[in-house]
């Protein structure tokens, strides 16, 4: 005990004695195009979305843009991060007027994953008179960490993550955690844990092998930590769609929301969670689940609105449904 504390609180100091440490090396001012970036979003932020690691703005009618906002530190999540993600879901879920969110990261990446510098005192220096008290310290806070990327997918809104640059450690959490994946030609994914000597914790040994599919590949990517560039994530099914630049990726995904949010949202929420229900479950007990579920749903008047347009050829944009 008395060598890992001494070897934890050198750690600790090193960590804290340097700017230059760890995911935020090299870390450069915001360039012009990222202020230019910011500048565009303030002009329509949500209401009632006040953060210091985020921001959150109307994309358009239906569909919020929840976006990293520390461009200058790469995107990492710091203390507040993982705070305000929690806070900010929970708003998103209970938003009647938001049918769809699109997350992305301001700057030149998605995210470095977490900011080792900010984050260093609580894992390098845990409160506790004893292991075993540190080791409650310690579970509690991963299983309040793990609710930041948790709060996205119990979320009943659909949410399209669109990464590009850096997706690095807890950045693949996060991502996995969203209902759909979009990058740019030049993201690049890596399950960082390893390399910084622990296994990953919130979210990414859990649903990544039910994304993917492929319990070889996720074990090779888990072990090794080695990069997976965007064309691999794509043949993979990590991503659904890879697309040249950051700028088209965003529409693509702007785009996509905008249909989803077209649907009616008893329709869509209530897809979403079957679908989260039916993957943890048998299929018997997903038909079970959905049959008690539409029992109520189907006497919504959104299906007789949107019988009533596809008889009309009615495009889906112009039928008006009631605020879920």
């Amino acid at each position: 005990m008395a060598v890992a504390g001494k070897v934890r609180n050198l750690l600790f100091r090193r960590l804290t004695a340097t700017t230059q440490l760890g995911v935020n090396l090299g870390l450069r001012a915001v360039s012009s195009a990222v202020q230019d970036e910011a500048s565009r979003a303030a002009a329509s932020e949500a209401p009632g979305h006040s953060y210091e690691s985020l921001q959150v703005t109307y994309a358009q009618k239906h569909v919020l843009h929840v976006q990293l906002n520390r461009p200058d530190k790469r995107n990492a999540m710091n203390k507040a991060f993982w705070r305000e993600m929690v806070e900010c879901f929970n708003k998103i879920g209970q938003d009647s007027d938001c049918r769809a969110v699109v997350i992305s990261g301001a700057g030149k990446m998605f995210t470095s994953g977490i900011d080792l510098m900010d984050m260093a005192s609580d894992f390098l220096q845990p409160q506790g008179d004893d292991a075993a008290r540190i080791a409650w310290y310690l579970h509690n806070l991963i299983c309040t960490y793990q609710k930041t990327f948790s709060v996205i997918e119990q979320c009943p809104k659909p949410v399209i993550a669109a990464i590009h640059g850096y997706c690095v450690g807890a950045g693949v959490d996060l991502i996995t955690a969203c209902d759909i994946r979009y990058c740019a030609q030049d993201a690049c994914f890596q399950v960082k844990e390893v390399d910084v000597g622990l296994a990953a914790d919130v979210g990414t040994l859990q649903r990544l092998p039910k994304v993917i599919g492929n319990q070889s590949l996720v074990n090779e990517l888990a072990f090794t930590a080695r990069k997976m560039m965007a064309d691999e994530a794509l043949h993979s099914g990590l991503v659904s769609r890879v697309l040249p630049d950051k700028e088209r990726m965003l529409d693509a995904a702007f785009t996509l929301a905008a249909e989803i949010s077209s649907k009616s949202p008893v329709a869509v929420q209530s897809t979403k969670v079957n679908l989260l229900y039916a993957r943890d479950h048998s299929v018997a007990e997903g038909l079970n689940y959905v049959a008690s579920w539409n029992m109520s749903m189907l006497q919504t008047q959104d299906i007789v609105k949107s019988i009533q347009a596809a008889m009309e050829k009615k495009d889906m944009k112009n039928v008006t449904f009631s605020k879920l």
